[in-house]
Parts: C-alpha cells; structure tokens; sequence
C-alpha cells in the first residue's frame, strides 16, 4: 500500500507534513504519486478559501482532506463539513500548523467530528506523539476495504416482482422511521458540489446523495430484502428501485449478488448489506435488522469508527452481535456513527425501540 501528499502549503506547515509522511512510512506505507494511481490513500491540502476537489480514479483510493487553521474555529462542523464535502474527501483533517499547540480535529460524512490534541508539557517528544496519535485515529480508516459493489442478476421469481408480504413491512419501517425523524433527508449535495463533480461521485460509488439509515429482513432461504442506496426510506414503493433482494456476497470480486426484475434499471443496495449479510448467514434467528443514527445508553459498540460499507466494520459488529447475550435481539452501537438492531422481525424491533432512541451519537 503506498500513500500520497498532493496539494499546496506554506513553510509553516512543513513540520507537520514532515512529520506525517515520516509516520506512514514507519508503519510500512511507501510514498508514492496520487497522479499515477499508485497510491491508496492521498492526503489532500485545501485552502479552505477555496478549495478544490481531489477526483480519485478508483473508489478504493481514500482521501483525507486537510486544512490548516491559524485560528480555531468555534463550530467545527459548520466550519469544517462544507470543505470536506466540496473536496470529495472520505475525511477532513483540521490541524494547528504551531507545532507548539499540537491540536487537529478530526469531521466525518456522517458529520460528526472529534478532536486529537496532545497535553501540554516539556516532553520533547509531545509533537510526534501528537502525530502518531493523528494517525492513530486515522489508519484504520484509511486501510479497510470498500464492499460496495453490486452485481444484478435478472432472476427474481415473477412472484416477488411487485414485492411481497416482507416488503410491506419494510416499508411500513421505513414511514415509522419517518416519522421519528431519524432519517435526516440526503444532503444537498447541489449545494456544494459542481455537475462534474457530482457525475464523478455517481461513477465511481452509484450515489447522487447521502440518506442514513437502512432496514432489512430476512425473505425465506432465498435471501433478505434491503433498502436501497441513498433514497428517502420513508418512500419506499418499488422493488428493485427502493428495495433489494440480497442474494449474497462474491468474496473473490468483492461484490454483493442481488437478484432483481428482469427489465428493470436497479438502484444499488445500501452500503451496510455486506453487514447484515454476515449478521443473518450467522444467525438463521434473526429476521431483520434495522440501522440508524441515534443511539441508546449501555450498549456494546465497536472501538473504532470504521466507513460504512467496509469489511472491517461488516466484521466487528457481526462479531460483537455473536458475543450479545440474545444475538437475535441484539445492539450494537457503531462508535461515532449509530445503533445496528437486530430482532425476530421488524415490529419487534420497533416496540424495543420506541421512546429510547437518543438523537445524537456522541463522538469520541
């Protein structure tokens, strides 16, 4: 795996940039050129009175943006969320380029954001520590695996063409979701991003936005249904369009196998369907699952804040349900990020639920 550092910045921030090509290296990542392809992660460095996008030739590639503030911004988010979007980035780092403060900030898609600051002291080993510590939070990230290929197969029996008995339920969920306003609409991204920028976005991940959340439920031997990429879950009519039949997971390409409609123009599934893959291949007991952005005190949760969509996360939250004392009626909590719910069927999981949902996910 080889990285990358692309983009403009002043003498000042020369430590730093030093300093953090030095710690991916020691951890056996070779510098290389972001314009080749040779690199699968590229730190990009914005200005962020104008900053540009970073357009990566291969979803694989993960771009951590990075911006340099002399002055601490007082919202983070409000600050920092435009330039991650804008940059096309999968993370944005903000950081103090005085050595002597040793304070970086850390804004995620899901918009959360959490810092990494070094106390102060005499120890002259307090900047690097400060940088491993930056990469620390960020190497995990950088080096999981997408699992976000789909690959539609024309061969969903006629009788499941316009849906089932189990679709119904999945879209009864998702107005109830709807109306317990966990499902923020999906960001504008017309907003901050150019036409170009948004075909770029579309070709290499098959999203034109971002809408969080996801329900699931298991349809006989044949495999479950799942709720499609970046649609208002809320409106769920269509099968093929809004929800999916999950076949299951190709492990040599690296995609998830869904059967759909012969003639139809499929949506891709949500990004979590390699999770609850994993979750109902484990546990023939569980009968559906429900992922949202709240949380619920005293819950297991993974320690690491892996991207959505990823192997690493699929894996950890299947092994935390495993260890839960009833995995069919299990919670998981994603750390900076939301709750995975599992039960019987949905109507179990929604009276659990019901009244004990905290909007915000805290952020560590």
């Amino acid at each position: 795996m080889g990285f990358a550092i692309v983009g403009a910045w002043n003498s000042a921030e020369d430590r730093f940039v030093e300093a953090l090509e030095r710690e991916m290296g020691r951890r056996g990542m070779s510098s290389g050129r972001a314009e080749e392809g040779e690199s699968s992660v590229v730190f990009h460095i914005l200005d962020p009175r104008a900053p540009v996008p970073y357009r990566r030739r291969s979803q694989g590639v993960y771009v951590v943006s990075v911006v340099f503030v002399d002055h601490w911004p007082d919202d983070l988010l409000r600050f920092g969320y435009p330039l991650l979007v804008r940059s096309l980035g999968n993370l944005l780092l903000i950081a103090s380029p005085d050595p002597a403060r040793c304070r970086a900030a850390f804004v995620t898609l899901e918009q959360g954001h959490y810092p990494v600051e070094e106390p102060e002291g005499e120890n002259p080993d307090r900047f690097e520590r400060w940088i491993s510590r930056v990469v620390d939070r960020l190497w995990p990230l950088a080096t999981s695996k997408l699992v976000i290929n789909n690959r539609f197969v024309p061969d969903l029996p006629e009788h499941l063409w316009q849906g089932d008995a189990v679709t119904e339920q999945l879209f009864r969920a998702g107005k109830r979701l709807r109306e317990w306003d966990l499902l923020p609409a999906p960001f504008p991204m017309e907003k901050w991003l150019s036409p170009r920028d948004r075909r770029h976005i579309h070709h290499l991940f098959g999203i034109g936005g971002l809408s969080y959340g996801n329900l699931s439920a298991r349809c006989g031997d044949l495999g479950f249904w799942m709720s499609a990429s970046g649609i208002d879950k809320g409106a769920m009519t269509t099968v093929g369009e809004h929800v999916l039949l999950v076949r299951g997971y190709d492990e040599q390409r690296n995609e998830m196998v869904l059967s759909v409609p012969p003639g139809v123009k499929p949506r891709r599934v949500s990004v979590d369907a390699i999770e609850h893959w994993m979750i109902y291949r484990d546990h023939p007991e569980v009968g559906a699952i429900v992922h949202v952005h709240g949380w619920m005190e005293g819950v297991q949760a993974t320690q690491v804040n892996y991207p959505c969509g990823t192997l690493q996360l699929a894996q950890e939250v299947a092994r935390l349900v495993r260890e839960s004392p009833d995995p069919s009626r299990a919670v998981i909590g994603l750390r900076n990020h939301g709750l995975t719910v599992t039960g019987p069927d949905l109507d179990d999981i929604f009276e659990r639920l019901d009244g004990k949902i905290l909007r915000h996910v805290p952020m560590t």
